[in-house]
């Protein structure tokens, strides 16, 4: 059985009361500092036991983002893979809450494993009884679990190769390797993106950055296909990543980025590009397009408008200095920038996919009004299985939202813990 508080408080060397709550996560955050990779999973089974879980299952989200895969390790259980559209852990993936579901006299708890906002998987355990002190507690826990499989994981290739289901190719490692998180969260502004096919894109790419109130994104299509289109995507990225740290303005990152792949590549190599800035206090988005499909504006669940505006030059081509288009968002709105091998793709029969279908299957998916980064999943996963469930083409999706909301009080000690999201009893669901 847990242990409560108020059985277990020491004394603090400052004189203060140190509840259980605060050792157990405490001394899983000391240990965690100098723990090689391969001893984090007994550590989380261990402080699992310490609040009265058993039968502990670590579940980690394939490259596809289909699928949880068990993190095999001593004191965890190891199970068949679990379907992010169709389980119970699934559904605490895609929701972003703990789902209960009691059995006999047990309760069986999935919950998510958040590093930050991104999705790094499920945390699964068995308790005899839970109480909105458990919760909160294991909610927590959870939280440091998440944080030290992503900080261990750059130590280590034990975790990446838990969660391949495929062999990858080397252009789809390097990829990988680029991406930023594929979601972020703030009360002012979400991100999230997807590539396709997960173990084998190559010339695809985005990245994205918050540096005060201002939202950078970027996408990129690099020519070809294999190593050498991941070679030039890399470079790039990098560039473009040089340029926007040194706080240059939509055309001058434009400029570094041609520079770049133009002295590397010889002009007889490009990339398709595209490079936005969004004011997450006002709603100003500001662009520039290279050579890729114009964004879509989706208002309420449903494509409202293309983002159209001049065009240049794919990067390495030495193009004129784009001109950098603008509108102001309203709140709730997204835009979702992609890659031409969404509509180039044909489906079987031999008819291309096209805008069309595209868009139908976005508004489809809309409807459902999910959180952005499940909507691209989703979005991502429908128009695959809607393509006959290959690609020949890279294929990525990039979308924000913008909600315009203040994210001041978040750094004040004043907030209560409880209000905060993704804490309390709104957050779970009973499935039983």
């Amino acid at each position: 059985m847990p242990e409560e508080d108020s059985e277990s408080d020491n004394v603090a060397d400052d004189g203060r009361t140190e509840g259980f709550g605060e050792r157990l996560l405490g001394s899983l955050l000391d240990r965690a500092h100098t723990m090689p990779p391969q001893l984090i999973a007994p550590l989380i089974a261990q402080e699992i036991a310490r609040v009265g879980g058993r039968d502990v299952t670590v579940l980690l989200q394939d490259y596809d983002q289909m699928t949880l895969v068990a993190l095999p390790g001593e004191g965890l259980m190891v199970g068949p893979d679990q379907p992010i559209d169709d389980s119970l852990a699934g559904l605490a993936f895609q929701t972003d809450e703990i789902v209960e579901r009691p059995w006999v006299d047990v309760v069986r708890l999935y919950v998510p494993l958040l590093d930050g906002t991104d999705r790094v998987g499920v945390l699964v355990l068995t308790l005899d009884q839970i109480s909105e002190h458990h919760r909160r507690l294991i909610r927590r826990l959870a939280g440091l679990v998440a944080d030290m499989l992503v900080t261990k994981s750059m130590y280590t290739d034990r975790f990446f190769q838990a969660r391949r289901r495929s062999p990858m190719s080397l252009s789809a490692e390097m990829q990988w390797q680029l991406l930023p998180p594929l979601m972020m969260t703030t009360p002012q502004v979400a991100v999230a993106g997807a590539l396709e096919p997960a173990y084998d894109v190559a010339g695809d790419s985005f990245d994205y950055a918050l540096n005060g109130d201002v939202l950078h994104l970027c996408m990129i299509d690099a020519m070809g296909h294999g190593l050498d289109a991941a070679v030039m995507a890399t470079l790039a990225i990098g560039a473009y990543r040089h340029a926007r740290r040194v706080d240059v303005g939509l055309a001058d990152l434009y400029a570094a980025m041609d520079s770049a792949v133009a002295d590397q590549f010889g002009p007889e190599r490009f990339a398709t590009a595209q490079m936005a800035t969004l004011d997450v206090m006002s709603g100003r988005l500001r662009w520039v397009n290279a050579g890729h499909p114009s964004p879509l504006l989706v208002r309420a669940g449903h494509i409202v408008a293309r983002l159209d505006g001049p065009t240049t030059l794919p990067v390495g081509f030495g193009g004129a200095t784009p001109v950098v288009t603008e509108t102001m968002l309203q709140r709730g709105d997204r835009v979702l920038l992609y890659t031409d091998g969404l509509i180039e793709e044909h489906v079987r029969g031999g008819d291309e996919f096209g805008d069309t279908r595209m868009r139908e299957v976005i508004e489809r998916v809309e409807a459902d009004a999910v959180p952005v980064q499940e909507s691209v999943r989703r979005i991502s996963r429908a128009l695959m299985l809607e393509r006959g469930g290959a690609t020949t083409d890279d294929s990525t999706l990039l979308m924000l939202e913008w909600t315009g909301a203040q994210a001041d009080d978040l750094a004040s000690t004043a907030v209560d813990a409880a209000s905060l999201p993704g804490a309390g009893p709104h957050a779970r669901v009973d499935a039983s």
